[in-house]
């Protein structure tokens, strides 16, 4: 809104300065100061509001019951998750060019599963009812976020010929892959079903990790943040013509505009964290875990880097690989000798160092490290061919 504002101010009167309004990166600083501003300022109004509400955390018992306690953390709010929408949603309208596509997709994805997420947190905080909401609904609003953004892609945003079923893939010389690869092979064209598919797949996959990944104070903000830098950086090369010819990169026209949205949301998860940090203020609850794993992973969909993601998000994904393969083991060895063995003390992969003695905060502050090197390896990667 206000770089709408500030547009219009430039082309109807030109004063001196108004230009600089035009570039990215200055808005991108804009959205973020304002993103950062809004979770410090707002999040500490939000936090009491939910203290008073009495909308708190209940620990869950039984299977993790004796392994790891956090019978302290009971009681402490939850539902923080708008925090991060607030934040997100101010620094993006305030700044961002509201007639871009792209910038409609990435909010629209974020806020949708943003909004399947605070129905859960509702259904167990307010209702009381720990189940939340059934998990065939949370999935169906995964697969058709996933649906929804890939038509988005093949049929209505802005592209180049030649890029629809394009895709971006470290160490390939050609630059990346496409997804139409199939169709000479069967003699008829199944790229865009080939694309609908994977990035459902993708969706679904990265929204359901990060989720797995809030368990710990501060882990999912700080190692979101992170990761959301390097995509932000990749993102910028993608949106400039020069740059992405430089690294033999798919150049988008538009994509420039998510930058703003990167930024604001990198801001948004470093606010949070002031209240966030160990010992927690305040928890995201699935407001904001699934509103995250939506953001990232729509983000890198829309600037074709959505095959990095096991790289930048390599945590996520040991996340969701050390909670299938303790889940898969323990049933085999249940129906093999009768009585269930884990791989893990436990799942997912924070609480097995957990429950090996190492404290919350070391655990959370190396995750930070290993994601702040991952994104190093990722800008590397992007630019080796």
């Amino acid at each position: 809104m206000l770089y709408l504002l500030a547009e219009w101010i430039e082309q109807t009167y030109a004063p001196p300065g108004f230009q600089v309004f035009q570039f990215s990166t200055v808005r991108a600083g804009l959205a973020a100061g304002t993103a950062l501003l809004v979770a410090l300022f707002a999040g500490k109004r939000i936090i009491i509001a939910l203290r008073r509400r009495q909308l708190g955390e209940t620990v869950r018992e039984g299977e993790d019951a004796g392994a790891v306690s956090h019978a302290h953390k009971a009681g402490t709010p939850t539902m923080g998750g708008v925090v991060l929408l607030l934040a997100l949603a101010s620094g993006v309208l305030l700044w961002a060019d509201l007639r871009n596509p792209f910038v409609w997709v990435a909010l629209v994805a974020t806020f949708w599963m943003g909004a399947f997420g605070f129905a859960d947190d509702y259904i167990k905080v307010v209702r009381k009812r720990k189940e939340g909401i059934a998990p065939r609904v949370k999935i169906a609003g995964q697969l058709s976020l996933g649906v929804v953004v890939a038509v988005c892609v093949l049929f209505f945003l802005p592209r180049v010929d030649g890029t629809t079923t394009f895709t971006s893939l470290p160490l390939v010389t050609d630059g990346g892959i496409d997804y139409d690869f199939l169709s000479p092979l069967l003699g008829v064209e199944v790229g865009w079903l080939v694309y609908i598919v994977v990035v459902t797949f993708i969706l679904t996959g990265v929204s359901n990790a990060v989720n797995l990944t809030d368990g710990l104070d501060g882990l999912t903000a700080g190692t979101a943040a992170f990761s959301m830098l390097a995509i932000v950086a990749m993102t910028y090369v993608t949106g400039n013509a020069n740059l992405a010819e430089f690294v033999n990169d798919v150049f988008l026209p538009g994509t420039s505009e998510l930058v703003i949205f990167g930024a604001a949301l990198a801001a948004a998860c470093f606010g949070f964290l002031w209240y966030n940090g160990y010992p927690a203020q305040v928890f995201m609850g699935d407001t904001g875990s699934l509103a995250l794993g939506a953001a990232i992973g729509t983000l890198a969909i829309l600037i074709k880097k959505e095959l990095y993601l096991p790289v930048v998000g390599a945590v996520f994904f040991a996340e969701t690989v050390s909670v299938i393969v303790q889940t898969g083991y323990f049933k085999y060895t249940k129906r093999k000798y009768g009585e269930g063995r884990r791989v893990f003390r436990m799942a997912p992969l924070h609480h097995h160092y957990e429950a090996m003695g190492v404290h919350e905060s070391k655990i959370v502050i190396r995750f930070w490290i290993v994601t702040a090197l991952l994104s190093i390896l990722t800008l590397f990667l992007f630019r080796i061919r």
